[in-house]
């Protein structure tokens, strides 16, 4: 019986969750789930200068608004420290490590002679088979790995295919430092066996720590984890990500108005396909998931291709469900807290009834609030200038003579109201659109809104001829 499937997602601690570690932490969810496993959380914290709680925090928030859910407790790299020197310590037992007491001006040396050779920089193994005893005096020494010298070391990658890294190419890394800090690789390899990590899916960047890694595993007779190194994500241009592409972090997303499905969606089909499936819920993407589905060439992000699919999620999203998302985003946004504290259920109720106009227009809940401000506005309302124009001598003429059919109306409903409205246009001899222009612009103080019917049957009788008489005035 083979033994289940556990993934594991292993940020550091240094900053908020890029989007490129949030695709990280989706694969390994996606395919965890779809073979009935589990991700583990694992926080790298082992750069004390540089990890910090606010980080620690932000990735968690990140992880649990895009529904990225781990198994058990996140698992702190640093408190871990021990286990990771007695590994080091069982390696020198073994012959697999060894003291080296190089000074920092002989590390220097190395590196300038490297330099001026112009070869790789690489530490030369000038203590691999020294006696400690000839050690000079006062210096504390580090332990290195004895990396195999000959033959190569093999990566049967998902992605990449196989890799192949002639040993000579990998010098003996350090793997505890002079004050007895463990260092990375070192940390990683033993933190993956210790947690019973069967997969390891993370960014290509680390190919070179895999082979490292490697060779740490087999010295230590441990089963080495399948491995799958995911290619980077570069710009629409085709440069490598930055701000203006959309490294941000999750939270500036969240900020933005996406929502979390089209996100995951999104960020799913960077390098990864199912066919030429596009738009896909989250349960056929763990249905879907492959790591053979992974490409190996980098996948490039755009802004316009996750607005388009978060507009399909907004459009297709149950009015109920929408709701929600809004009033979760507001604490996030300008002026969001006011608008969410002042959101009574009467209020919500008037949104709730709106939704259904106002997400058709809509690409990000950003774009939602804008448009369903018209909801909330005290009177008199502020106009914009496309508004004023509307509102000119004929406009405010055409209110004028609607208003008293609007009052007279019985049943404030759309339909009825919009029947009332074109009888008059046609009596009067207007073109619908001379009266529905001014009408909109009245009601929202824009010149775009939902149907104007609906916008009418939302604001209810009293505050729609409201708005209107402070027009005609």
């Amino acid at each position: 019986m083979s033994s289940p499937v556990i993934t594991r997602f292993a940020p550091s601690p240094t900053g908020y969750l890029h989007i490129g570690g949030a695709r990280t932490a989706l694969f390994n969810w996606a395919f965890a789930k779809g073979q009935s496993g589990k991700m583990l959380l694992r926080i790298e914290d082992t750069d004390r200068e540089r990890s910090t709680d606010a980080a620690v925090a932000a990735i968690l928030d990140g992880l649990t608004w895009l529904g990225l859910t781990w198994d058990g407790e996140a698992v702190s790299q640093h408190a871990r420290a021990a286990r990771h020197q007695d590994v080091a310590h069982e390696l020198l037992k073994r012959g697999k490590a060894y003291y080296c007491y190089c000074t920092p001006e002989e590390l220097t040396a190395m590196r300038e002679r490297a330099e001026a050779e112009k070869r790789p920089i690489r530490y030369d193994g000038t203590w691999r088979d020294r006696d400690p005893s000839t050690a000079p005096a006062g210096v504390k020494p580090v332990i290195r790995f004895r990396a195999p010298q000959e033959g190569e070391t093999v990566i049967n990658d998902h992605a990449q295919g196989r890799v192949v890294i002639p040993n000579k190419d990998l010098d003996d890394l350090i793997i505890l430092r002079s004050d007895g800090n463990p260092t990375y690789n070192l940390s990683v390899v033993v933190d993956d066996h210790d947690m019973g990590v069967t997969h390891i899916i993370r960014g290509v960047d680390h190919l070179t720590n895999a082979a490292r890694q490697t060779q740490i595993y087999l010295a230590m007779d441990w089963a080495v984890p399948s491995m799958t190194h995911v290619p980077l994500i570069h710009g629409p241009d085709g440069a490598k990500l930055s701000k203006r592409h959309g490294a941000l972090g999750v939270e500036a997303y969240r900020a933005m108005g996406y929502l979390p499905e089209a996100l995951r969606n999104y960020l799913a089909r960077l390098g990864w396909s199912h066919g030429d499936d596009e738009i896909f819920s989250t349960e056929q993407l763990v249905e879907w998931f492959s790591l053979e589905g992974i490409g190996k060439s980098a996948a490039r992000f755009d802004f316009a291709k996750l607005e388009n699919l978060n507009g399909h999620y907004i459009r297709h999203t149950a009015d109920d469900v929408l709701l929600k998302h809004f009033m979760a985003f507001l604490p996030h946004v300008e002026a969001g807290p006011e608008l969410l504290a002042a959101l009574d259920e009467g209020k919500q109720g008037k949104l709730l009834k709106a939704l259904p106009g106002l997400k058709e227009r809509a690409k990000t809940l950003v774009e939602l609030k804008a448009s369903a401000n018209y909801l909330f506005a005290k009177r008199p309302l502020p106009m914009d200038e496309r508004a004023k124009a509307l509102l000119n001598d004929e406009g405010k003429a055409a209110l004028a003579g609607v208003l008293p059919v609007l009052a007279a109306e019985p049943n404030w409903i759309g339909a009825e109201l919009e029947a009332a409205v074109k009888a008059h246009a046609e009596a009067a001899g207007l073109k619908l659109g001379k009266l529905a222009q001014p009408l909109r612009a009245a009601l929202t103080g824009t010149s775009t809104s939902p149907g104007i019917f609906d916008v009418l049957e939302v604001l209810g009788r009293d505050e729609s001829l409201g708005r209107i008489k402070d027009q005609v005035a």
